[in-house]
């Protein structure tokens, strides 16, 4: 199977890969995350709700990567 994979265009590859990720996506059930996963998430919400600060537009952070490449 993968070697008939290896074969296929770039663009059906992308699309199998999408298709996959799609199948993944959804059952959110299957993805479970650890409780130290969750106090993390938890953590860096109540930061990103309590400080204010919502963010940059993202041209101005590509063109920051950008500059750094």
């Amino acid at each position: 199977m993968i070697a008939n994979i290896r074969t296929l265009p770039i663009s059906e590859k992308i699309r199998l890969v999408e298709d996959i990720w799609d199948s993944i996506a959804a059952d959110q059930t299957a993805l479970t995350i650890t409780d130290e996963q969750r106090a993390e998430l938890d953590r860096r919400l109540d930061a990103y709700q309590s400080d204010g600060l919502k963010g940059r537009e993202a041209s101005a952070v590509i063109a920051d990567i950008k500059k750094r490449l």
